[in-house]
């Protein structure tokens, strides 16, 4: 069963619809939230993610914010533009849609899927091996699935020497589901790991491969967009440049 794992969509749809196109045929798809902020289409985002058939998604900070769950102050000035917009413009049915979304740990399969972390699934970053350590007795599945660092990277716990091995994994190259795994399928609108390409990943439990992926869209056209709206130069640049 080949499942598509996406996070941190950031209202890139251009993106979005690049990385649909280049996974093809998948049997379910698991978003691990923010489909919003910082970027300039947040309703065909939202309305894009709606349609997508046998689809589980869970809520981002960004999500829940636009929803009015969690304050704007909570976040710096130029995500706090982008959430003022979008609260602004995004639809009532794209606002339930959000709001919708489960905040709490979701299992899967193997897998616990949260956007953040298992102590914090809306707002902790897992980065390093301390913050994966921290993490590792938080859930109880060989695997969980987190988004929000937007960096496409494995925290891998050897049972036998107790230690935590980080790597940032390399598209196209199949890692193996052994026990116990963090894994990060990066961001599909903006990517923070120096690679400005969509970030996604392909998980095939019955094969046991989790395979990170990098697909090329067009970045100038989003940065139009977002400079047509009025949003931060910021966010137009950084999707350039994947910082």
């Amino acid at each position: 069963m080949r499942i598509l794992i996406i996070s941190d969509v950031h209202a890139n749809y251009t993106a979005l619809m690049a990385v649909l196109a280049d996974a093809g045929q998948v049997d379910e798809t698991w978003c691990l939230g923010d489909l919003v902020g910082y970027g300039p289409d947040p309703n065909a985002v939202v309305e894009e993610i709606r349609e997508i058939p046998n689809l589980t998604c869970i809520m981002g900070n960004h999500d829940i914010a636009v929803t009015g769950k969690m304050s704007f102050d909570t976040f710096n000035g130029d995500a706090r533009t982008s959430l003022t917009h979008h609260e602004k413009v995004l639809t009532a049915s794209n606002m339930d849609f959000l709001r919708s979304l489960p905040t709490k740990l979701v299992m899967r399969a193997e897998a616990t899927l949260a956007h953040g972390s298992p102590r914090d699934p809306l707002w902790e970053y897992i980065l390093n091996a301390l913050s994966a350590r921290l993490n590792f007795d938080q859930f109880d599945t060989p695997l969980c699935f987190v988004g929000h660092s937007h960096v496409q990277c494995m925290f891998e716990l050897n049972q036998t020497t107790d230690r935590i091995n980080v790597s940032q994994t390399t598209p196209n190259e199949a890692l193996k589901l052994n026990p116990k795994l963090i894994l990060n399928p990066g961001s599909v609108g903006q990517p923070r790991d120096r690679d400005p390409r969509a970030a996604y990943a392909i998980c095939n439990f019955a094969e046991r491969t989790w395979t990170p992926y990098r697909v090329e869209y067009n970045i100038a056209e989003v940065q139009k967009r977002i400079r047509e709206f009025g949003l931060p130069e910021k966010h137009a640049v950084r999707i350039a440049e994947g910082w």
